[in-house]
């Protein structure tokens, strides 16, 4: 991570090395932050920021979830997110706000504490990997299963849900992996450590549907919306462990992640064993919103 001059901190913006907490914060005991990941990028026509308002919408919801009371509009944090970019002189920024449970209480409940409200940006390149984009990667199943309905609430972008994450991370890492898939409580799949995943079989794209314990990321969502312009079939649907052995292309996607194919699963090849025809195809499409070669028909690119 790359440290900046500043980061927006209750309404602030703060040197970097001054944003700082008690060590008795609930959330550093208890896991009880929200937050989003965000990303910005040159354009040929300016510094945008990627589905800026979609994201900080999806913070509030988080924070209506686990009846955080924010302090802020969503609008007030949408300009923060682009004062702090422009105070920091950032282009293909990779933004973090955050809200959280600060010092107060050493109680479960976190009703004495006060709610802060962060925001973080900084330089980030690609997250699986510079070569990812092309070569893909390759992963395993995870003997670590996501959380059951009604246990940790999914649709929620919490702190304390990224434990189980933790646990998925640490274990592709030692077996040599560069991502993990993680499968539901029912045993069908559900998503990597921080990512969402689509098969594509016989020129459909599937992907696990919201009720397999998954975060909807908006980078699935955007490609959902970018495969119905090529005229691609989308389904939301169960997938079972050995259909990915079987799928014909395999990829992630998430707002870090953006979209990288996976070539292996379990040590099995997937299809040619790197980005395949219609997962290129969705990439070019992405990747055109930022380059120009792609219309922004549905109002993603917020500039600053």
């Amino acid at each position: 991570m790359q440290p900046t001059e500043t980061i927006w901190f209750n309404g602030k913006l703060v040197p970097w090395d001054q944003a700082q907490t008690h060590v008795l914060s609930h959330a550093i005991h208890y896991g009880s932050s929200i937050f989003e990941g965000i990303r910005s990028y040159q354009t040929a026509t300016g510094i945008a920021i990627f589905r800026l308002q979609d994201h900080i919408k999806r913070l509030f919801d988080s924070a209506k979830i686990y009846r955080m009371p924010l302090d802020y509009s969503q609008q007030q944090i949408v300009r923060a997110c682009k004062e702090l970019l422009s105070a920091n002189q950032l282009t293909n920024a990779y933004i973090r706000p955050f809200a959280f449970f600060g010092y107060g209480s050493i109680g479960v409940s976190p009703k004495q504490c006060p709610l802060e409200v962060s925001i973080a940006a900084f330089e980030w390149g690609a997250y699986l990997g510079e070569d990812s984009i092309e070569q893909g990667v390759d992963t395993a199943v995870s003997s670590w299963n996501r959380v059951a309905p009604n246990t940790l609430p999914s649709a929620a972008k919490a702190g304390g849900n990224y434990l189980s994450s933790q646990l998925i991370v640490e274990e592709y890492q030692r077996h040599g992996y560069q991502e993990a898939i993680a499968l539901d409580a029912r045993g069908f799949v559900s998503e990597g450590s921080g990512q969402n995943i689509f098969m594509v079989k016989d020129n459909k794209l599937i992907t696990p549907p919201s009720t397999a314990a998954i975060l909807t990321g908006l980078t699935r969502d955007s490609v959902f919306k970018l495969a119905q312009t090529m005229d691609l079939t989308v389904q939301e649907a169960d997938i079972s462990r050995e259909s990915l052995y079987l799928a014909d292309e395999l990829f992630f996607t998430g707002t870090a992640t953006e979209i990288v194919p996976i070539r292996s699963v379990d040590g099995l090849t997937i299809g040619s064993g790197r980005a395949g025809n219609i997962t290129k195809q969705l990439q070019q499409a992405f990747f055109g919103l930022f380059s120009g070669e792609t219309e922004d028909q549905w109002g993603w690119l917020d500039y600053l």
